[in-house]
């Protein structure tokens, strides 16, 4: 490709997240309950991986929406904090940006609870031609929660295809519980990396093994990277399915390790590594990222995601 000016444009959610916790349950009756932590930290799923990727080296865009509010401001001045270009990021002047709180349990658990505000009118207009054609990979994250993108998706990765870019997608959760293969299944002949989780995995392949739920989706054209938590990652790459386990660290929160684990991947990929150390680098990363509170503070740099996933310094 000529005129490259990006190695990632990443498309998606960004909102501030409040994260609190831990609690055992939660008690309504407007009883007042308090917790060890509360943070207001950056999140959206597209968000922290670009902020991932940047920490790592990639020279990365972010194309989106956000309101014309505080919160709007203190996610924009986040990103750009760390690296991300948010100069083509849309104002929406008549929607808010979204809000997500996020109730964590001592168990590595969360419940998430989001206002919607602008995601719904994210849509293909948000994402400039040029910045399509100028990045080497385009990858898009929560694909159910703005169905306006999600419904032109795939032409927005045919057209970054066109410019010989790779795609890749995460969908994360789907809060109407739909899964809609109809809607999904154009945008996967089009993704080259497709980054569920276990739980997503099995949910959009009907399958309840995971090596069944990889080789189902692998089928409608990707490659399929599947985070599996504290049991590390299974992958369907290059013909060979591959299994590595998690870095051992002391969780302090797990949001957002999952988008920490794709940028991970994608930076080793974009760095031209093999399938199995894509996928160590991938979980290293993942791992490495909740050692901190929120979804950005712990992501580690290149150096150290390196020497966290082969510490006997074989790479």
């Amino acid at each position: 490709m000529t005129g490259v000016s990006y190695d990632l444009l990443v498309i998606g959610d960004v909102n501030p997240d409040v994260v609190l916790g831990p609690v055992s349950g939660l008690e309504f009756g407007q009883r007042e309950q308090l917790v060890e932590h509360g943070r207001l930290v950056l999140g959206g799923s597209a968000a922290i991986m670009a902020c991932g990727a940047a920490r790592l080296g990639l020279r990365v865009a972010f194309a989106g929406r956000v309101g014309d509010d505080a919160a709007g401001a203190f996610v924009r001045q986040a990103l750009a904090a760390r690296g991300v270009d948010v100069g083509r990021l849309v104002v929406d002047p008549r929607l808010p940006t979204p809000l997500t709180a996020i109730v964590t349990t001592g168990d590595g658990d969360r419940a998430i609870l989001t206002s919607s505000g602008c995601l719904a009118a994210t849509g293909p207009r948000d994402v400039p031609a040029d910045l399509l054609a100028g990045a080497r990979h385009v990858h898009a994250a929560s694909f159910f929660l703005m169905p306006r993108l999600a419904r032109s998706l795939a032409d927005v990765f045919a057209e970054a295809r066109a410019h010989g870019a790779t795609t890749s997608l995460d969908t994360n959760d789907d809060p109407a519980a739909r899964w809609d293969r109809a809607l999904l299944d154009p945008v996967l002949k089009v993704t080259d990396v497709l980054l569920p989780n276990a739980a997503e995995a099995r949910a959009l392949s009907g399958q309840e093994q995971l090596t069944d739920a990889v080789e189902s989706l692998t089928r409608h054209g990707p490659a399929v990277v599947v985070k599996d938590g504290a049991d590390g990652a299974l992958a369907r790459l290059g013909g060979e399915l591959l299994r590595v386990g998690a870095v051992p660290v002391e969780p302090v929160d797990a949001v957002g390790a999952g988008d920490s684990f794709d940028a991970g991947f994608l930076a080793a990929r974009l760095r031209g590594l093999d399938p199995r150390a894509c996928l160590r680098l991938a979980a290293a990363c993942g791992s490495l990222s909740t050692r901190a509170h929120g979804g950005t503070a712990a992501q580690p740099t290149w150096d150290e995601a390196c020497a966290a996933a082969d510490p006997k310094g074989n790479a």
